[in-house]
Formats: structure tokens, sequence, C-alpha cells
């Protein structure tokens, strides 16, 4: 099941959601332009490795660019393929508009930096041991997921199903998609003890519960919680200028129908 998109229009340019985008791409861009070799090093050098964060490893000096608390950050950035780095920016895209509508731009840059950073730690204590990279931006989007789900669980999303060699959509509630999308994180982490071929699944899960955490101070006034999708401005009547004074639309008129528009990167892991 692959999202494609939301019926929840916003009313602030998500400015932050697509610099975010863009930079992600230009550092992945950046790493598959290294000289042979160079991929690897970047994702040793500033990937998130649990046993250099807490100390009980060293970088070689030749890999040791950055202190080891910045690389929570600069992991947030790096991609280990090019699967990975659509598959995040296909969730940014989709549901991080939405959040940062309800923040504002300067408090959703804080906290996707801070789901960001409860999802490397999350993964690193539940391995604290390991030396294995943790890079990508899944555990900082799934705390906008966990942020989106809170404030939107009943907003219809557009989903892709594969079923054999058929495809089709379905309309489901944000709700069912992100709930699944949660569940099978758990599952898989149950499964093979918090990493499934390089994925780090705890990552996601320290990130989910962060943003559901962290939604309740960081939205601003005029964003209730469980509240369904928001109608654009020309449905619900109002002008363009209203559209900032917006609160959420009637019970009524969120049964509204709106119209429809028609990794090559080192083989360890995990990917956040």
């Amino acid at each position: 099941m692959i999202p494609l998109h939301d019926d929840n229009p916003t009313t602030l340019t998500p400015i932050v959601t697509v610099g975010l985008m863009v930079a992600c791409v230009a550092v992945f861009l950046w790493q598959i332009a290294l000289p042979p070799g160079g991929f690897e090093r970047a994702v040793y050098a500033y990937g998130m490795i649990p046993a250099v964060l807490f100390g009980e490893r060293e970088l070689p000096a030749e890999l040791a660019a950055i202190p080891a608390t910045v690389s929570v950050v600069t992991a947030m950035f790096l991609h280990g393929g090019w699967m990975h780095l659509i598959g995040n920016m296909l969730y940014l895209w989709i549901f991080g508009n939405n959040v940062e509508d309800a923040m504002g731009h300067g408090r959703f840059v804080v906290f996707y930096l801070l789901c960001g950073l409860a999802a490397a730690l999350a993964q690193a204590f539940q391995d604290p041991g390991s030396a294995v990279p943790m890079i990508g931006a899944s555990g900082a989007i799934g705390g906008v997921l966990g942020a989106y789900v809170l404030l939107y669980p009943r907003a219809r999303v557009l989903v892709l199903v594969p079923l054999g060699f058929f495809f089709f959509t379905w309309r489901i509630p944000a709700m069912i998609v992100l709930g699944l999308w949660f569940g099978l994180q758990f599952l898989n982490s149950a499964l093979a003890g918090g990493q499934v071929g390089g994925v780090a699944y705890w990552a996601h899960i320290g990130g989910f519960v962060a943003g559901m955490v962290l939604i309740l101070p960081f939205r601003r006034k005029g964003f209730p919680l469980f509240a369904a999708s928001r109608l654009p401005a020309r449905a619900s009547g109002l002008k363009p200028k209203d559209r900032r004074a917006t609160v959420m639309p009637k019970r009524r008129e969120s049964r509204t129908r709106l119209p429809q528009s028609g990794r090559a990167g080192p083989r360890r892991g995990p990917w956040g």
C-alpha cells in the first residue's frame, strides 16, 4: 500500500517541507558523485553509529569528520539508495505540509529535528554496542506521521494497492494508513530484533511516538486534534484572504467529497 496524496489542503506554503526535501536530494546527489569507496566512507563519517555515539568505539582518524553528537543530525540527510530516498520524500511531501501548516515554519524545523533526535536515540539505545551506521530521514518523518495521525485521523489518503500484476487506488482514512505503517514497524522489529534488511525499525517507532507527543505543544492555536480534513477555501465559501483565519469545518461539511485529480549504496544499514 503506497500513499499517493491526501485530501488536506494547506493555508501556508510548505517552504520548510520543500527545503528539507531539496536538502536530502542534494546530499544524496553529493553521495553518489563521490569517487569509488566515497559513498560508504560518507555513511560512516556522517551516519549515526551507536557505539561511537556512546563512546564505546572510535572512528579511524580519516573518518572522524565531525563530533559523534553532530552525526545525529547529519544522518537525517543521508540515504542508502534511490528507493530509500524516494520513499522517504514521498511520505514527507504528502504529510509534512499539513504538519508544517499546523505549526508554522519555525516550529516545524525544531519539531522535525527533535523527532529525528528521538528516532536516533531510540535506535541507539535498542543496540548501544552496534557499529553499524544509521542514516536516513525516516525517523524524523515518522515524527511527522505521528503528528499527522493526531491532527487529521479522518483525512482521506489515496493509496495505491498492488494485487498481483494489477494495481488499484483506494481512499482510506489516515488513521488506517498510518496505523498500519506503525503496526508494521513493531511487527518487523519483533520478528528480527529491531533490524530487517538493514532497516532501523526502532528509529521509526521512536520518531512516531515523539511526533505524537510533540504535536501537543507545537501546534498553533486553532488546530484541534482529531479533526477531519480541511476543506479548501473555495469549498467553504471563504475568500483567499480569509484562509489563515479558517477553523475546522463543521462535521457535516467534512463529509463533502472533493474532486479527484485524476538503495545502490553500501550494503550495510540500517537505513532510517
